[in-house]
């Protein structure tokens, strides 16, 4: 992992020497623009439209905007003058409960290990918060940037968590067509939903759950080096179900028995008009062709979909194919 911060956990009189790694990473498929009549990609510049011309970096400064049109310029010495002296320390202010603090304040995940003279200092923090059940929250300089974040454990790691402050997250009260807290329920439907919510409960696996969109896009992205035929599965009739209790009853007869195992939703929708008949579409390769790459296409192992083996994989077959 490639460290992306340096400095130390205080708390109390106790100084911890840590590093810190992006805990999280996105693993979507990217797609670049490219010029439709040439096929070369879209060159994004930075151009002042009072000049008329392109800006380099050089020329940028910082303005923020407090009224159309006018600015007040912030350059590096003044955000330099305002930089927390702690800026290389993660200041632990307070001990709570894990379950205080709600999961829409969390933001971004890092994990923190120990420096060369700091591994004792780190076991000892771990072992007393494993111990204690107690997460700490504090404060911590990044980018120039004073954050607030809370310390956990997670598995045998320290993980810092970067969270919102208060101001930042929008009121309930906003939401609008929201239902009362009090909204008067038929006793047999909140029983037979509560059932089922029973029913559908398991132990959280993180490992059950896959990005199929991604998974597909990659077979796709495949296929259409290969030259092969892209059909389109025809779309699956949805069950029509209008009336709650009758949603309510087939949601449990088809869980019944079977907690932990995933259910077809059943959704209260009007009818659905019927699916358009699957089209294919073919790419320029001749007949010939489709039998040859047909014949040496062998079924692939499942594996792993990342952005970065889908670019290894292209690679390798555009190389095979040059």
């Amino acid at each position: 992992m490639h460290t992306v911060w340096k400095g130390s956990i205080s708390f109390g009189l106790v100084n911890i020497p840590v590093r810190m790694f992006t805990a999280t990473e996105e693993r979507d498929i990217r797609f670049r623009q490219l010029h439709k009549e040439c096929n070369t990609p879209i060159k994004y510049t930075k151009m002042c439209p009072h000049c008329q011309r392109e800006v380099d970096t050089s020329e940028i400064i910082r303005g923020f905007e407090y009224e159309k049109g006018h600015f007040v310029m912030i350059d590096d010495d003044d955000l330099e003058a305002i930089t927390p002296e702690t800026r290389r320390a993660i200041e632990i202010i307070d001990f709570v409960d894990l379950s205080e603090v709600d999961p829409v304040y969390f933001h971004k995940s890092y994990f923190l290990s120990p420096q060369d003279t700091g591994e004792k200092a780190y076991a000892l923090l771990r072992s007393a918060m494993e111990q204690t059940g107690k997460i700490g929250v504090a404060q911590v300089t990044m980018r120039n940037r004073q954050s607030l974040a809370v310390i956990r454990l997670y598995e045998h790691c320290i993980m810092l968590e970067t969270i919102f402050y208060p101001d930042e997250v929008r009121p309930v009260s906003q939401v609008p067509a929201l239902p009362e807290a009090a909204v008067p329920l038929a006793e047999n439907e909140l029983k037979m939903a509560t059932e089922l919510i029973s029913n559908m409960t398991i132990p959280f696996d993180p490992a059950k759950y896959t990005d199929e969109y991604r998974s597909d896009l990659q077979k796709l992205i495949e296929k259409k080096l290969e030259g092969q035929e892209i059909a389109t599965a025809p779309t699956v009739a949805r069950t029509n179900v209008i009336d709650l209790m009758q949603a309510l009853k087939e949601s449990l007869e088809s869980t019944a028995g079977q907690a932990g195992q995933a259910a077809m939703p059943i959704k209260i929708e009007p009818e659905p008009t019927p699916s358009k008949p699957a089209r294919k579409r073919t790419t320029a390769a001749s007949s010939s062709e489709k039998e040859q790459a047909s014949k040496k296409a062998a079924p692939a192992s499942p594996k792993k979909t990342t952005t970065t083996s889908t670019t290894k994989t292209l690679r390798k077959k555009k190389a095979t194919s040059g």
